[in-house]
This record gives structure tokens, sequence and C-alpha cells, in this order.
């Protein structure tokens, strides 16, 4: 069970790490004949762009971050957000 949960966690840190798309539902009810009915309902969709933190900390786990500047960090973001913009634009 603990590997299981260690996996999630790392998969939640790579999609934190490497940016993802996300999409928000928000919808609108009102009472009609005694009943709740769906009267709007809006879908949103986000981008989340790539978290530094999140970067450093997957780096730590390689043994990478500890040599790496904030200025080097940040390139490697840049390179992330970069390489993400890439696919995306293969995807159309």
């Amino acid at each position: 069970m603990k590997e299981s949960k260690d996996k999630a966690l790392e998969r939640a840190l790579k999609k934190k790490a490497f940016g993802y798309d996300a999409e928000e539902v928000t919808e609108e009810y009102a009472a009609a004949d005694g009943e709740m009915k769906l009267v709007k309902r809006k879908v949103t969709k986000k981008n989340v762009p790539p978290d530094l933190s999140a970067i450093r900390i997957l780096l730590e786990g390689s043994g990478g971050a500890e040599t790496m500047s904030d200025e080097e960090l940040e390139a490697e973001r840049a390179r992330l957000l970069a390489l993400l913009s890439e696919r995306k634009g293969g995807e159309k």
C-alpha cells in the first residue's frame, strides 16, 4: 500500500512540475416544480504552468538540484515550458 501511495505522490509531483490542463465545471441549479433542475453549466479549461518548487523537489530526488543555481533552475523551467508548448503544438 505504501508503495502505491509513493507512486501516486510521484505522479502528482511530476504533473505539477511539467504543468497540466484542467477543467473546472460550474453548475447552477434552480427549483422548478418542487425539483432542483440544472439551469446553467459552464466548463472552463485552465492551463496550470510548470511549478519551480516541484521541479526543484524532483531534481533533489535525482541528486541534481543541490548543484543547480536558481538561474539554472529557471532555465530548466523555461526548457520544460518550451517542451510543453512544443507538445501542445503537435496535438492540434
